[in-house]
């Protein structure tokens, strides 16, 4: 399936845009995965949003890239695939767009997030490696991850 991405600073987003992706997120994170937190964290205001629209519409995929942290590099992460569009490789698609704007919007091509641990595998094929030991994010187990630039 193509998609049409769209790559939208928080301001930029219209309100339509801004309720599909909450919506997307919640749905997926904190209902479907069980998971209660604080879902809007308040970094959406400054992160660099990606949204991944499928031909009838609907946000089909969706990440967001924080500003370089302490460590220097941009922060990827919120990456998530609507249900309805999963198994046809567009996890991979949003990873390539993701890494393509970081690498746009900072001038560096390292990266950093912190990955579900059973998805460690799928963002080791797009470079990134583990920097540390599992550890639980609000019930989830997670690891955080290194792209080198």
């Amino acid at each position: 399936m193509t998609l049409t991405w769209s790559v939208k600073l928080f301001d930029t987003l219209t309100v339509l845009e801004l309720h599909d992706l909450l919506r997307l997120r919640s749905d997926v994170f904190v209902v479907e995965q069980q998971c209660i937190y604080p879902e809007i964290d308040g970094q959406d205001p400054s992160a660099m949003h990606i949204l991944g629209i499928a031909p009838k519409g609907e946000l089909a995929a969706y990440a967001r890239i924080l500003p370089p942290q302490t460590d220097g590099v941009p922060h990827l992460g919120r990456f998530v695939v609507h249900p309805d569009h999963r198994g046809s490789g567009l996890g991979h698609a949003l990873i390539r767009v993701a890494l393509a704007e970081a690498a746009r919007w900072t001038g560096r091509t390292a990266s950093a997030l912190a990955a579900q641990t059973h998805l460690e595998a799928l963002y080791a094929q797009h470079g990134f490696e583990r920097s540390g030991a599992d550890y639980d994010w609000d019930g989830i187990p997670h690891v955080d991850m290194v792209r080198k630039g």
